[in-house]
């Protein structure tokens, strides 16, 4: 069985790809560790992988777990934990509020705060990307789509960085448990505005979106508002740190791109398969007993997907240890599979093409600022993956 710190060491966050290549050439299922003392398994392959991020044998809701389990997961009253009908319903509200014209219609406000941001960083000459780019770019993003004050940036991140990693001792749950009450705190004032004096937002939308006579309750329209505000700026946060680094170690491939900029959309899709923002796919619990791969999964064990490694596997990408923007790998699972998939991907999509486009068009001698050995993945264990900084000079 592997441990619980395969996936919490230091050198694991650092480079996953290694592990998980051995452990997908014995086989694509394996028990682990995690959560400690329940009957869990850990998917490592594309096919099998892909599969179970979509069965409806696996639910999402910890409830159906033979392990008890504390009532302090942040995230187990939003979408991520729920299954259909309710799932159904709550994704479907919060959808029509979220909708791809909603979206594109930011296209030019994410090019100006972009260009604002790359003047900035070529003013300094050079630049801590994750802090000068990817984080104000998604954030400020996130925040006027939402109708929330981009001011509080900084508590935005401080809040993400707790709620998205696992409480594995009683002080970690503690400081869970007050970060959630600060973050809770600070929603409920937005919700409370936008119902004494609705504005063009999302959130205004989601307080006025209806299925009928059914509209969301407190707790989701809470929940939901959260959920979407850590998600809504995380994942890009990743993808434009975690994309840059890659072409940046690819030099043949960032000069490909800058040649052929109408690549930057493949280009995209081809970083989130290669690095992607997220390292597994939150938790399915088993609804009866089921087998995967052939081997057997007992009702109320764990379900742990390694997107990383789906994404990795040579029965599905060739050569899928080379960065190839050329590519065209649409069957990844960087953004989930099945009912679940990110509801926000065309949003991160476009702050990727605009960030990391702007970035290779500007900066002609966009280079590292120290040494690929120096550079640190934050967030041991957390299903998130992304650089604590990128330092860079233009």
């Amino acid at each position: 069985m592997l441990p619980l710190e395969f996936l919490f060491s230091r050198t694991f966050s650092e480079d996953p790809y290694g592990p998980y290549a051995e452990l997908r050439e014995r086989g694509p299922v394996h028990p682990i560790d995690f959560p400690r003392g329940a009957t869990a398994f850990l998917v490592v392959d594309h096919e099998h992988g892909r599969a179970a991020l979509a069965d409806p044998r696996l639910s999402k809701d910890v409830a159906h777990s033979s392990l008890p389990v504390n009532g302090e997961q942040f995230f187990g009253g939003t979408m991520l934990a729920m299954d259909p009908p309710d799932h159904t319903r709550l994704r479907g509200l919060m959808a029509k509020a979220f909708t791809t014209r909603r979206i594109e219609r930011l296209r030019p406000r994410v090019r100006e705060i972009a260009g604002g941001l790359l003047d900035g960083i070529g003013a300094r000459g050079g630049a801590e990307l994750i802090r000068d780019l990817a984080v104000p770019l998604p954030v400020q993003v996130i925040c006027e789509l939402l109708g929330v004050p981009a001011s509080d940036r900084d508590r935005f991140r401080a809040w993400t960085a707790v709620l998205t990693v696992p409480a594995l001792t009683a002080e970690a749950r503690a400081r869970r448990r007050e970060t959630a009450r600060e973050f809770n705190a600070f929603l409920r004032e937005v919700i409370a505005a936008r119902r004494a004096r609705p504005e063009d937002d999302l959130v205004s939308a989601l307080i006025a979106a209806r299925d009928g006579d059914a509209a969301l309750t407190e707790a989701e329209l809470l929940n939901g508002i959260g959920l979407l505000l850590i998600a809504g700026h995380e994942t890009t946060v990743n993808l434009i740190g975690n994309g840059v680094l890659a072409l940046l170690q690819a030099p043949d491939q960032m000069d490909l791109l800058r040649a052929r900029p109408d690549l930057l959309p493949s280009a995209v899709e081809e970083l989130l398969r290669y690095d992607g923002p997220l390292e597994r796919a939150s938790q399915r619990i088993a609804l009866e007993d089921m087998e995967i791969a052939g081997t057997p999964v007992p009702k109320g064990a764990w379900v742990h997907v390694s997107l990383a490694a789906a994404d990795r596997d040579p029965a599905a990408f060739d050569d899928p240890d080379r960065l190839d923007v050329t590519r065209a790998p649409r069957r990844h699972v960087a953004f989930g599979h099945g009912p679940h998939f990110c509801l926000g991907a065309p949003l991160a999509r476009l702050e990727g093409q605009i960030a990391i486009g702007g970035l290779l068009d500007r900066f002609p001698d966009l280079a590292l600022a120290v040494p690929p050995t120096e550079l640190r993945h934050h967030r041991a264990g957390s299903i998130v993956r992304g650089l604590a900084a990128l330092p860079v000079r233009v």
